[in-house]
Protein backbone atom coordinates (compact mmCIF):
# COMPACT_ATOMS: atom_id res chain seq x y z
CA UNK A 1 0.00 0.00 0.00
CA UNK A 2 1.51 3.82 -0.42
CA UNK A 3 1.76 6.30 2.09
CA UNK A 4 -1.15 8.20 3.20
CA UNK A 5 -1.45 11.21 0.76
CA UNK A 6 0.43 14.89 2.19
CA UNK A 7 -3.16 16.18 2.75
CA UNK A 8 -3.70 13.22 5.53
CA UNK A 9 -0.30 14.10 6.95
CA UNK A 10 -0.97 14.86 10.70
CA UNK A 11 0.71 18.01 12.16
CA UNK A 12 4.54 17.66 13.00
CA UNK A 13 3.79 17.94 16.71
CA UNK A 14 0.97 18.11 18.73
CA UNK A 15 -0.72 21.35 19.55
CA UNK A 16 1.17 23.33 21.84
CA UNK A 17 -1.47 22.75 24.83
CA UNK A 18 -1.26 19.45 24.57
CA UNK A 19 2.80 19.69 24.65
CA UNK A 20 2.68 21.92 27.66
CA UNK A 21 0.18 19.80 29.76
CA UNK A 22 2.71 16.64 28.76
CA UNK A 23 5.68 18.84 30.09
CA UNK A 24 3.67 20.01 33.06
CA UNK A 25 2.84 16.40 33.97
CA UNK A 26 5.95 14.82 33.43
CA UNK A 27 7.82 17.56 35.11
CA UNK A 28 5.87 17.32 38.09
CA UNK A 29 5.81 13.53 38.09
CA UNK A 30 9.88 13.27 37.38
CA UNK A 31 10.84 16.15 39.73
CA UNK A 32 9.19 14.66 42.84
CA UNK A 33 10.15 11.42 41.85
CA UNK A 34 13.79 12.46 41.96
CA UNK A 35 13.26 14.13 45.19
CA UNK A 36 11.73 10.98 46.70
CA UNK A 37 14.31 8.69 45.63
CA UNK A 38 16.98 10.88 46.91
CA UNK A 39 15.91 13.22 49.80
CA UNK A 40 13.03 10.80 51.89
CA UNK A 41 14.98 7.55 50.17
CA UNK A 42 18.35 7.10 49.08
CA UNK A 43 19.53 5.48 45.71
CA UNK A 44 23.16 4.58 43.74
CA UNK A 45 23.20 4.75 40.84
CA UNK A 46 25.38 2.45 38.17
CA UNK A 47 26.02 3.51 34.69
CA UNK A 48 23.65 6.78 34.69
CA UNK A 49 26.71 8.40 32.36
CA UNK A 50 26.15 6.22 29.71
CA UNK A 51 22.42 6.56 30.02
CA UNK A 52 22.74 9.77 29.87
CA UNK A 53 24.97 9.75 26.92
CA UNK A 54 22.21 7.82 24.92
CA UNK A 55 19.78 10.17 25.43
CA UNK A 56 21.99 12.93 24.39
CA UNK A 57 22.35 11.37 20.74
CA UNK A 58 18.45 11.39 20.70
CA UNK A 59 17.57 14.83 21.80
CA UNK A 60 16.55 15.85 18.12
CA UNK A 61 13.71 14.00 17.25
CA UNK A 62 14.90 14.32 13.02
CA UNK A 63 18.38 12.86 13.98
CA UNK A 64 17.16 9.67 15.40
CA UNK A 65 17.58 7.14 13.42
CA UNK A 66 16.19 4.20 15.43
CA UNK A 67 13.38 3.95 18.66
CA UNK A 68 15.22 2.95 22.26
CA UNK A 69 13.69 0.11 24.82
CA UNK A 70 14.56 -0.28 28.12
CA UNK A 71 13.28 -2.93 29.84
CA UNK A 72 13.70 -4.33 33.78
CA UNK A 73 12.41 -6.24 36.63
CA UNK A 74 9.54 -5.36 38.09
CA UNK A 75 9.48 -5.25 42.38
CA UNK A 76 6.91 -2.25 42.94
CA UNK A 77 3.87 -0.73 41.59
CA UNK A 78 5.27 2.62 41.58
CA UNK A 79 9.05 1.25 39.94
CA UNK A 80 7.50 3.86 37.29
CA UNK A 81 7.59 6.57 37.96
CA UNK A 82 10.35 6.94 41.17
CA UNK A 83 13.24 4.85 39.16
CA UNK A 84 13.16 7.90 36.27
CA UNK A 85 13.86 10.13 39.40
CA UNK A 86 17.20 9.07 38.86
CA UNK A 87 17.64 11.45 35.74
CA UNK A 88 18.92 15.29 36.07
CA UNK A 89 15.99 17.85 36.61
CA UNK A 90 16.64 18.71 33.07
CA UNK A 91 15.58 16.10 31.47
CA UNK A 92 12.50 15.64 33.23
CA UNK A 93 10.97 18.10 31.42
CA UNK A 94 11.37 17.18 28.02
CA UNK A 95 8.57 15.04 26.70
CA UNK A 96 9.87 14.30 23.52
CA UNK A 97 12.86 12.64 24.55
CA UNK A 98 11.08 10.58 27.69
CA UNK A 99 10.12 7.29 27.62
CA UNK A 100 6.80 6.11 26.90
CA UNK A 101 5.32 2.86 29.49
CA UNK A 102 2.29 0.62 29.09
CA UNK A 103 -0.58 1.27 31.40
CA UNK A 104 -3.14 -0.92 32.46
CA UNK A 105 -6.51 0.27 31.18
CA UNK A 106 -8.48 -0.79 33.98
CA UNK A 107 -6.95 1.40 36.37
CA UNK A 108 -5.22 4.34 35.05
CA UNK A 109 -7.93 5.35 32.37
CA UNK A 110 -11.12 4.21 33.60
CA UNK A 111 -12.36 7.81 33.64
CA UNK A 112 -11.49 11.14 32.02
CA UNK A 113 -9.60 12.76 34.32
CA UNK A 114 -7.49 9.75 34.81
CA UNK A 115 -7.16 9.36 30.64
CA UNK A 116 -6.14 12.73 30.45
CA UNK A 117 -3.20 12.78 33.39
CA UNK A 118 -1.91 9.58 31.85
CA UNK A 119 -1.94 10.28 28.53
CA UNK A 120 0.04 13.83 29.12
CA UNK A 121 2.40 11.51 31.01
CA UNK A 122 2.88 9.41 28.20
CA UNK A 123 1.68 5.87 29.05
CA UNK A 124 -0.29 3.67 26.41
CA UNK A 125 -3.73 1.88 27.90
CA UNK A 126 -2.96 -1.55 27.94
CA UNK A 127 -5.47 -4.41 28.52
CA UNK A 128 -4.06 -6.87 30.75
CA UNK A 129 -5.32 -10.32 30.15
CA UNK A 130 -5.73 -11.74 33.02
CA UNK A 131 -8.11 -8.75 33.65
CA UNK A 132 -10.17 -8.39 30.33
CA UNK A 133 -10.31 -10.37 26.84
CA UNK A 134 -9.44 -7.22 25.23
CA UNK A 135 -5.59 -7.94 26.18
CA UNK A 136 -2.67 -9.43 24.99
CA UNK A 137 0.04 -9.55 21.90
CA UNK A 138 -2.39 -7.87 19.24
CA UNK A 139 -4.13 -5.45 21.21
CA UNK A 140 -4.38 -2.02 19.20
CA UNK A 141 -1.95 -0.36 21.74
CA UNK A 142 0.87 -3.20 21.13
CA UNK A 143 0.16 -1.66 17.60
CA UNK A 144 0.62 1.78 18.56
CA UNK A 145 3.99 0.81 20.41
CA UNK A 146 5.94 -0.47 17.47
CA UNK A 147 5.00 2.84 15.66
CA UNK A 148 5.93 4.66 18.21
CA UNK A 149 9.26 2.81 17.48
CA UNK A 150 9.29 3.29 13.94
CA UNK A 151 9.03 6.37 11.40
CA UNK A 152 5.91 7.82 10.50
CA UNK A 153 3.83 9.05 8.47
CA UNK A 154 2.33 4.85 8.22
CA UNK A 155 -0.40 3.84 6.06
CA UNK A 156 -3.74 4.05 6.87
CA UNK A 157 -3.19 3.87 10.64
CA UNK A 158 -5.72 6.10 11.97
CA UNK A 159 -9.37 6.89 12.58
CA UNK A 160 -11.28 8.73 9.93
CA UNK A 161 -13.67 11.22 10.90
CA UNK A 162 -16.11 8.96 9.63
CA UNK A 163 -14.54 5.54 11.30
CA UNK A 164 -13.62 7.02 14.98
CA UNK A 165 -15.74 6.24 17.56
CA UNK A 166 -17.81 8.95 18.48
CA UNK A 167 -15.98 10.37 21.07
CA UNK A 168 -18.19 10.24 24.75
CA UNK A 169 -17.77 13.67 26.52
CA UNK A 170 -18.98 12.62 29.92
CA UNK A 171 -16.08 12.76 32.82
CA UNK A 172 -16.95 9.09 33.43
CA UNK A 173 -15.96 7.76 30.30
CA UNK A 174 -12.16 7.43 29.60
CA UNK A 175 -12.66 9.08 25.75
CA UNK A 176 -9.92 11.66 25.15
CA UNK A 177 -8.53 13.31 22.43
CA UNK A 178 -5.80 16.44 21.68
CA UNK A 179 -8.94 18.74 20.09
CA UNK A 180 -6.27 21.58 18.93
CA UNK A 181 -4.53 18.90 16.25
CA UNK A 182 -7.21 16.34 15.88
CA UNK A 183 -10.20 18.40 15.92
CA UNK A 184 -12.18 15.43 13.86
CA UNK A 185 -10.30 12.55 15.91
CA UNK A 186 -8.38 12.03 12.85
CA UNK A 187 -5.14 10.92 14.64
CA UNK A 188 -6.82 8.52 17.31
CA UNK A 189 -7.43 4.73 17.98
CA UNK A 190 -9.39 2.88 20.21
CA UNK A 191 -8.57 0.02 22.39
CA UNK A 192 -11.86 -1.72 22.04
CA UNK A 193 -13.66 -0.09 19.38
CA UNK A 194 -15.53 2.05 21.40
CA UNK A 195 -13.10 4.17 23.49
CA UNK A 196 -11.05 6.87 21.95
CA UNK A 197 -7.14 8.04 22.36
CA UNK A 198 -4.99 10.15 20.97
CA UNK A 199 -2.54 8.37 19.04
CA UNK A 200 1.34 9.71 19.61
CA UNK A 201 3.08 7.78 16.45
CA UNK A 202 1.26 10.34 14.36
CA UNK A 203 3.83 12.77 14.69
CA UNK A 204 7.15 13.12 13.53
CA UNK A 205 8.28 14.78 16.78
CA UNK A 206 7.52 10.91 18.42
CA UNK A 207 9.22 8.84 15.68
CA UNK A 208 11.74 6.21 16.93
CA UNK A 209 10.54 6.51 20.37
CA UNK A 210 11.90 5.46 23.72
CA UNK A 211 9.45 2.71 25.39
CA UNK A 212 10.10 1.08 29.20
CA UNK A 213 8.84 -2.34 29.28
CA UNK A 214 8.40 -4.44 32.34
CA UNK A 215 8.02 -7.83 30.63
CA UNK A 216 6.94 -9.89 33.87
CA UNK A 217 4.19 -8.10 33.55
CA UNK A 218 3.28 -7.42 37.19
CA UNK A 219 4.85 -6.76 40.03
CA UNK A 220 6.83 -9.70 41.46
CA UNK A 221 8.77 -9.58 45.05
CA UNK A 222 11.04 -12.52 45.76
CA UNK A 223 13.28 -12.55 49.08
CA UNK A 224 16.57 -14.15 46.31
CA UNK A 225 15.70 -11.03 44.07
CA UNK A 226 14.66 -13.98 41.00
CA UNK A 227 12.35 -12.80 38.36
CA UNK A 228 9.58 -14.10 36.65
CA UNK A 229 9.51 -15.66 33.20
CA UNK A 230 9.20 -12.81 30.59
CA UNK A 231 5.82 -12.00 28.25
CA UNK A 232 6.35 -11.96 24.56
CA UNK A 233 4.67 -8.33 24.24
CA UNK A 234 8.81 -7.25 24.20
CA UNK A 235 9.62 -9.39 21.45
CA UNK A 236 6.87 -7.71 18.72
CA UNK A 237 8.92 -4.42 20.23
CA UNK A 238 12.10 -5.80 19.00
CA UNK A 239 11.47 -7.43 15.83
CA UNK A 240 8.43 -5.12 14.55
CA UNK A 241 9.93 -1.53 13.81
CA UNK A 242 11.55 -0.65 10.93
CA UNK A 243 15.07 -0.34 12.39
CA UNK A 244 16.22 -2.59 15.41
CA UNK A 245 16.11 -0.39 18.78
CA UNK A 246 18.59 0.69 21.03
CA UNK A 247 18.38 -1.92 23.78
CA UNK A 248 19.51 -1.12 27.39
CA UNK A 249 18.36 -3.84 29.97
CA UNK A 250 18.31 -2.68 33.88
CA UNK A 251 18.13 -3.83 37.28
CA UNK A 252 16.21 -2.42 40.05
CA UNK A 253 16.25 -2.83 43.72
CA UNK A 254 15.08 -1.47 47.29
CA UNK A 255 11.63 0.41 45.71
CA UNK A 256 9.76 -3.35 47.03
CA UNK A 257 10.54 -2.24 50.56
CA UNK A 258 9.09 1.52 49.86
CA UNK A 259 5.71 -0.33 48.47
CA UNK A 260 5.75 -3.79 49.29
CA UNK A 261 2.34 -5.69 48.48
CA UNK A 262 2.99 -6.70 52.14
CA UNK A 263 2.54 -3.58 53.51
CA UNK A 264 -0.24 -2.60 55.79
CA UNK A 265 -2.44 0.69 56.51
CA UNK A 266 -2.06 3.28 55.18
CA UNK A 267 -0.96 0.99 51.91
CA UNK A 268 -1.58 4.26 49.44
CA UNK A 269 1.40 5.53 51.23
CA UNK A 270 5.08 5.23 50.31
CA UNK A 271 7.55 4.42 52.77
CA UNK A 272 10.35 6.38 53.58
CA UNK A 273 14.07 6.19 54.12
CA UNK A 274 14.99 3.16 52.15
CA UNK A 275 17.93 2.26 50.13
CA UNK A 276 17.23 1.95 46.14
CA UNK A 277 19.37 0.75 43.17
CA UNK A 278 19.45 1.07 39.55
CA UNK A 279 22.01 -0.56 37.34
CA UNK A 280 21.95 0.28 33.58
CA UNK A 281 23.35 -2.04 31.20
CA UNK A 282 25.09 -1.90 27.70
CA UNK A 283 23.10 -1.56 24.64
CA UNK A 284 22.43 -5.11 22.94
CA UNK A 285 20.62 -3.52 20.23
CA UNK A 286 21.33 -1.19 17.78
CA UNK A 287 22.73 -1.65 14.80
CA UNK A 288 25.76 -3.97 16.09
CA UNK A 289 26.20 -7.51 15.30
CA UNK A 290 23.45 -8.93 18.20
CA UNK A 291 21.58 -11.70 18.43
CA UNK A 292 18.74 -9.14 18.17
CA UNK A 293 20.03 -8.08 14.54
CA UNK A 294 19.96 -11.54 13.50
CA UNK A 295 16.28 -12.15 15.20
CA UNK A 296 15.52 -9.35 13.37
CA UNK A 297 17.22 -10.58 10.13
CA UNK A 298 14.38 -13.86 10.54
CA UNK A 299 11.46 -12.21 11.10
CA UNK A 300 12.12 -9.86 7.87
CA UNK A 301 12.23 -13.40 5.92
CA UNK A 302 9.52 -14.25 7.19
CA UNK A 303 7.59 -11.61 6.72
CA UNK A 304 8.47 -11.63 3.28
CA UNK A 305 7.84 -15.34 3.05
CA UNK A 306 4.28 -14.26 4.06
CA UNK A 307 3.82 -11.31 1.66
CA UNK A 308 4.61 -13.81 -0.98
CA UNK A 309 1.62 -16.22 0.25
CA UNK A 310 -0.59 -13.47 0.29
CA UNK A 311 -0.95 -13.21 3.85
CA UNK A 312 0.72 -9.89 4.44
CA UNK A 313 -0.77 -8.00 1.82
CA UNK A 314 -2.56 -4.67 2.57
CA UNK A 315 -1.19 -4.73 5.75
CA UNK A 316 0.11 -1.30 7.51
CA UNK A 317 2.85 -1.19 10.33
CA UNK A 318 2.06 -2.89 13.56
CA UNK A 319 -0.74 -5.21 12.05
CA UNK A 320 -0.01 -8.87 11.58
CA UNK A 321 -1.64 -11.37 9.75
CA UNK A 322 -2.82 -14.35 11.04
CA UNK A 323 0.56 -16.34 9.69
CA UNK A 324 2.95 -14.13 11.30
CA UNK A 325 0.33 -14.15 14.82
CA UNK A 326 0.04 -17.76 15.07
CA UNK A 327 2.58 -19.20 12.75
CA UNK A 328 5.19 -21.80 14.29
CA UNK A 329 8.10 -19.89 12.80
CA UNK A 330 6.49 -16.76 14.68
CA UNK A 331 5.88 -17.51 17.76
CA UNK A 332 9.42 -19.49 17.89
CA UNK A 333 11.20 -15.95 16.75
CA UNK A 334 9.14 -14.47 19.45
CA UNK A 335 9.91 -17.22 22.32
CA UNK A 336 13.27 -16.92 21.51
CA UNK A 337 13.61 -12.88 21.61
CA UNK A 338 12.09 -12.88 24.60
CA UNK A 339 14.52 -15.20 25.90
CA UNK A 340 17.41 -13.20 24.91
CA UNK A 341 15.53 -10.41 26.66
CA UNK A 342 15.31 -11.85 30.39
CA UNK A 343 19.39 -13.30 29.79
CA UNK A 344 20.16 -9.48 29.12
CA UNK A 345 18.57 -8.44 32.25
CA UNK A 346 20.58 -11.09 34.15
CA UNK A 347 23.49 -9.83 32.89
CA UNK A 348 22.58 -6.71 34.71
CA UNK A 349 22.08 -8.73 37.44
CA UNK A 350 24.91 -10.68 37.54
CA UNK A 351 26.82 -7.68 37.26
CA UNK A 352 25.14 -6.01 40.49
CA UNK A 353 27.14 -9.12 42.70
CA UNK A 354 23.77 -11.62 42.33
CA UNK A 355 24.21 -15.40 41.98
CA UNK A 356 22.84 -17.04 38.80
CA UNK A 357 19.28 -17.73 39.28
CA UNK A 358 17.78 -21.48 38.85
CA UNK A 359 17.38 -21.71 34.97
CA UNK A 360 13.91 -22.97 35.42
CA UNK A 361 12.71 -19.37 36.97
CA UNK A 362 12.45 -18.08 33.29
CA UNK A 363 10.15 -21.08 31.62
CA UNK A 364 6.36 -20.18 31.85
CA UNK A 365 6.12 -23.93 33.10
CA UNK A 366 7.26 -23.02 36.70
CA UNK A 367 5.51 -20.31 37.15
CA UNK A 368 2.19 -22.61 36.34
CA UNK A 369 2.60 -24.36 39.61
CA UNK A 370 1.22 -21.45 41.09
CA UNK A 371 -1.91 -22.67 39.85
CA UNK A 372 -5.00 -19.82 40.04
CA UNK A 373 -3.90 -17.63 42.45
CA UNK A 374 -2.38 -14.46 40.60
CA UNK A 375 -1.56 -12.10 43.75
CA UNK A 376 -0.42 -12.13 47.09
CA UNK A 377 2.11 -14.17 48.76
CA UNK A 378 3.06 -17.69 46.64
CA UNK A 379 4.22 -20.70 47.84
CA UNK A 380 8.34 -19.85 46.98
CA UNK A 381 7.87 -16.79 49.53
CA UNK A 382 7.53 -14.24 46.78
CA UNK A 383 4.84 -11.78 46.67
CA UNK A 384 2.88 -11.03 43.03
CA UNK A 385 0.93 -7.84 42.83
CA UNK A 386 -0.61 -5.58 40.01
CA UNK A 387 1.16 -3.67 37.71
Amino acid sequence: MEDLPSSAHPPRQPSLPWRIGSALVMGFVGINSRIFMNVTNSTEVHGLERFLHTLDRRKDPTQRRRGLITVSNHICVMDDPFIWGVLPFSYQLDPNNHRWALAAHDICFTNKIFSTLFSLGQTLPTHRIGHSPLGGLFQPTMTEAVRLMSHPPFTTPYSSPTSAPPVDKSLSSPDITDPFSSPNHTYTYSTNGIDTFPAPSAYDTRQYSWIHVFPEGRVHQHPQKMMRYFKWGIARLILEPDECPDIIPMWLEGNDQIMHEAREWPRFVPRIGKHCGVWFGENVGGDGSTIFNELRRQWQELVAEDEKRGGRRGFAMGVLSDGLKYGEKAIALREECTRQIRAAVLAVRRKRGLPDEDPKQGLVETWRQEGGKKEGKMDDGSWVGRT
